[in-house]
Order: structure tokens, then sequence, then C-alpha cells
């Protein structure tokens, strides 16, 4: 099994890192713009072999494509990374143009690949990389939605004093600040609403840590988390590759599923070889029906935005 990531940034190098720990794949080639990067990282990786026992191969290459033939999976973590006080929607200008002309390079190499959007404003990016390539809805994913449920059952965790693992919850909507949704409801310690764990108040303030997670790490960091990420693309792309049939919450293509169309949001979805093979339609009530109307506002908002880059 071959995967691309494009990008050796910050985000993408522990894309390759985490891939290649847990033997997910055979090979990865890494991809970056800035003249020996990408080698450098790669190289670094590769000698890490030995100590930590993989033997996936890591190739690194300075914008060329041809070695990304074959692909399986292609990740594109390319773009500016967000700064303090930047949203994710103020990315889209210059993020845009470069996920555009990279899909269609990766593509070109590896017209059978299913390929994972990273780069921000998630949703968005994925809805242009969807409609900019022509693929079908199955095979483009973004990755928001795992990260931020893994943000979720961490600040769950945290709350509770248990074991994150021992934690499943789940966060749907767009992958932003103030349109995300935390569904505290349906979230579980081994099977047991965590509701019994904790109170009304408590759980509002879980999913309000929960929305401003990644701004949280931003402001601490100066720049974009990196290492949950990473870990949520290698979760992801062995889902895929390995045909786990895993519920994941990701970005796709709803077509009146949630009472929406048109548009790319975070729901659960069963991920398996063939990318998104089913959109799980949950029962949500009326107040989550609400928040979701309104996040899938924001969302399409922001996607106008797209049609000069469209065309």
């Amino acid at each position: 099994m071959k995967v691309t990531i494009v990008g050796a940034g910050n985000v993408g190098a522990t894309c390759v890192d985490a891939i290649a720990h847990r033997r997910i794949a055979s090979e990865i080639v890494v991809v970056d713009i800035k003249e020996g990067f990408a080698e450098g990282k790669a190289m670094d990786i590769m000698q890490t072999q030995t100590t930590l026992g993989f033997n996936t191969k890591v190739v690194g290459s300075t914008n060329d494509y041809s070695k990304t033939a074959g692909s399986d999976v292609v990740v594109i973590t390319s773009g500016i990374p967000r700064k303090p006080g930047m949203t994710r929607e103020e990315l889209i200008g210059i993020n845009a143009g470069i996920v555009k002309g990279v899909a269609e390079q990766l593509l070109a190499h590896s017209p059978n690949a299913i390929v994972v959007v990273v780069s921000n404003p998630m949703d968005t990016m994925t809805y242009l990389t969807l409609k900019a390539t022509g693929l079908p809805k199955n095979r483009i994913i973004g990755m928001g939605g795992a990260l931020d449920s893994s943000r979720f059952k961490y600040f769950l965790s945290q709350a509770m004093d248990k074991p994150a693992n021992d934690i499943q919850g789940m966060v749907i909507g767009g992958h932003g600040d103030t349109t995300m949704i935390p569904l505290t409801r349906l979230a579980s310690y081994n099977g047991v609403p965590v509701s019994q764990f904790l109170s009304e108040e408590a759980l509002a303030k879980v999913a309000a840590d929960t929305m401003v997670g990644g701004a949280t790490l931003t402001g601490l960091l100066g720049t974009s988390a990196w290492y949950a990420p990473g870990a949520s693309v290698a979760y992801l792309v062995d889902a895929i590759l390995n045909d786990q049939k895993k519920m994941i919450p990701c970005s796709v293509l709803l077509e009146g599923e949630y009472g929406q169309d048109d548009i790319c949001m975070g729901v659960p979805c069963i991920i398996g070889k063939n990318g998104v093979e089913q959109i799980v339609d949950i029962a949500l009530n009326d107040a989550e029906k609400a928040l979701f109307a309104k996040s899938a506002d924001a969302v399409r908002a922001m996607n106008g935005d797209l049609k000069s880059i469209l065309g």
C-alpha cells in the first residue's frame, strides 16, 4: 500500500511519522515545495527504522509528483498554517488555490486514489477538491471530524478523570470554532452516558473547550497543532487501507442527509477500502438539528467565496 502526504511541515511530517510507525503502508511519499525539505524529513524518519522497528519506505520529493504515482491514498496538508488570532475562514483565499493545484497534480499520477483533505478551512477545501476534481463523493474525505472527536474525548476524560480510551463521543458539523457540534447527549463512558458522571454545566464546559480546542493550541504554540492532527490522519488512513469499516466523523458531501445538500460537513461515516462507504444518519434532537442547520449556513457562506476559483 502506498500513501502520499503533500506538505512536509509539522502536520504533514507527523502524518508520515505516525503512518510509518504504525506500519500502515509499505511506502510513503512526502512532497513539499521547499527545496530539500521533504527529502530531509524523509531521511530523518527513515533513520528511526532500526530503533523503532518498522520497514516502511519513506521518500521525499521537492514538487516532483511523478514519485507519487500509484498511491492508494493521498493526503493534502499543504497551505499556510493558522496564526494566532486568525480564523480558519481567513485562510480560504490563500489555501484554496494551493489545494486545487495540488489535487490536480496528485490525481494525474494516481487517478484511483482516495483523497484525504486536512488543509483549512477544511470543509470548504474538501468541497473545493470535490468540485475541482469531479471525483465521486466517496473518494473525497475531510479529516476534521476525527480530530475534533479526539479532542472532545480528551476534554471528557479530563473532566471525568477517566481514561480517554474508555470514552466514546463524536463531533459533527463544520470544522470551525463556532460551527462544530460536540454531541454531549450521545457521549458515553464504557456504554454509560457521561451525563451520569458530569453535570449539565460541566458538559457545557467540555463542549465549549472542544470547540475552541484548535484555537487554544494555536494560542499556546504560536501555530496550528500537529501531533493530534497527524495521529487523526493515520487513524483515518489505516481505516481505508485495511478496510476496517470504522465509524469516523468526516467531512463529506451531503445529498439530503441531515437535511442538507451540496455541502461538505462532518457527519459519522463508515470508512473502508472504498473511502466513505456509508453516511450514518443518526437521529438528532431538535436542538442538535438547529445547531447543524446553523453550522451548515456558516459553511455554505464560506463556500460562496470559491466561485472565482472554481470558475
